[in-house]
C-alpha cells in the first residue's frame, strides 16, 4: 500500500528495486522488505518502479522545535504563511516529500506539553493540538463520556496513522472527507485558534470554509478542539462508504438523534463528509426529523432530501455526483437507524 497527498492508503503497492551495485550494501532481512506500506512512505529517499526514478525529498527548510507555546506563536507571528506546523505529520511529510509544499521554516510543536490534554469541561470535551488519535481511542475516560468520539476515530486510517495524527491536526487540514471535520460539524463544535497578540474561538461554519481553506489568519494555530458532550438519552452513530477499510470515504456520516417522551425525534443533528468542499451540516435533513417518528416514511424523506447535500462539482475519478448521491441517500437511512436504536427513550 502507498499514500497519496493526504497520508491515507492508496492504490498500488510501490515496490523498491535494489540497483546491482547497491545490492551488496543491504542486509538478507532489508532485501526481503522490498515492499513497504503507507506507514513508510516517504522515509526512502531514492527508489525505482520500473525504469522511473523518483527523489522523494522535501525543500530545504529551517527546524524549529519550541518548547513553550509563545515562543511557536511568535515564531508564526515573525515568518507567517512560511512556516508549516508539524504535529503529526501524515498529511504534511507527504506533502512536502512530493515537494507540493515548500515552507521556510518547519515548527515542531509536539515540545509543547501544555498542548498535550483531554480535559473534561461543562459542556464540552477539550482536546489540546499535540494529542494523538490513538490517545484519544484508548482515553478510558472518552470510552465513558464520549463514545461517538471513539467510534468516529476508528474509521480513521489505519493503526499506523492514528498513532502519529492528531485530532487537532486533522481539523486543521481540513481535508472534507476526514471523519473528525464532519463529527466536529454534526456536534456544534468549536476550535480555539491563538496568535501572539489574543486567541478567539470558532464554529466549524466560521472555521471550514472550502477544500483544504480555513479561516486560519497568518500567525494563527489552532490550540484546542471542543467536542460537546452528547446528551445521555441520545443515540449515536458513525458511518461512511470506503473502497477498502482505511480508505478516505466516498461518503460519510455522523449523526445524534435525541428522542422526545412520545417516541417522536425532538432533535436531530447530522453531517455529512466527501459530500462538497468542506463538511456539511444538513439542517434540512434534520427538519425533516424533529417532531417525527423515526418511521419507514421519515427515513425515505430523510433519504431524499440528502441526496441535495452532495455538491454538483463532486464529479471524480472515485464517483460521479450521482453514484454520491445514491450512497448518501442510503448512508442517511442506516445512520439514522443506527443512531435511532441506541436512543434512551
Amino acid at each position: 500500500m502507498r499514500k497519496d497527498l493526504t497520508g491515507r492508503a492508496s492504490n498500488g503497492t510501490l515496490v523498491l528495486i535494489l540497483k546491482k551495485e547497491e545490492a551488496g550494501k543491504y542486509t538478507k532481512a532489508q532485501k526481503a522488505a522490498m515492499h513497504f506500506s503507507a506507514s513508510s512512505f516517504g522515509s526512502v529517499n531514492q527508489f525505482e518502479i520500473g525504469r522511473w526514478k523518483n527523489f522523494m525529498k522535501p525543500p530545504r527548510f529551517q527546524y524549529c522545535a519550541p518548547r513553550i507555546l509563545d515562543d511557536a506563536l511568535l515564531l508564526l507571528e515573525q515568518e507567517g504563511t512560511e512556516t508549516k506546523i508539524l504535529a503529526g505529520g501524515q498529511s504534511l511529510v507527504p506533502l512536502l516529500n512530493m515537494r507540493l509544499a515548500a515552507p521556510t521554516h518547519l515548527m515542531d510543536i509536539n515540545r509543547i506539553a501544555e498542548l498535550n490534554y483531554i480535559q473534561p469541561e461543562e459542556g464540552y470535551l477539550a482536546i489540546g493540538a499535540t494529542v494523538r488519535q490513538c490517545q484519544v481511542e484508548r482515553s478510558l475516560l472518552i470510552q465513558e463520556k464520549h463514545p461517538l468520539l471513539i467510534e468516529t476515530i476508528w474509521h480513521i486510517g489505519h493503526m499506523q496513522i492514528r498513532n502519529r495524527g492528531t485530532v487537532v491536526g486533522s481539523l486543521a487540514h481540513a481535508d472534507p472527507a476526514a471523519e473528525l471535520p464532519t463529527l466536529l460539524s454534526c456536534l456544534d463544535g468549536t476550535l480555539l485558534l491563538q496568535n501572539s497578540t489574543g486567541e478567539r474561538l470558532l464554529s466549524t461554519d466560521a472555521f471550514f470554509l472550502g477544500y483544504l481553506e480555513t479561516a486560519l489568519e497568518p500567525g494563527e494555530m489552532v490550540v484546542e478542539a471542543r467536542f460537546p458532550w452528547v446528551d445521555p438519552r441520545a443515540g449515536w452513530a458513525f458511518l461512511e462508504f470506503a473502497r477498502r477499510s482505511g480508505d478516505f470515504a466516498l461518503v460519510g456520516a455522523s449523526a445524534v438523534l435525541t428522542p422526545a417522551e412520545d417516541g417522536s425525534c425532538q432533535v436531530a443533528r447530522i453531517a455529512y463528509a466527501g459530500v462538497a468542499g468542506a463538511p456539511v451540516r444538513a439542517r434540512e435533513v434534520e427538519q425533516v426529523l424533529e417532531g417525527n417518528a423515526l418511521n419507514e416514511q421519515t427515513l425515505n424523506r430523510a433519504a431524499e432530501v440528502a441526496r441535495a447535500v452532495v455538491s454538483a462539482d463532486m464529479n471524480d475519478i472515485h464517483a460521479t455526483v450521482e453514484y454520491r448521491r445514491v450512497l448518501t441517500a442510503e448512508l442517511t437511512r442506516r445512520v439514522l437507524q443506527a443512531a435511532w436504536a441506541r436512543c434512551r427513550v
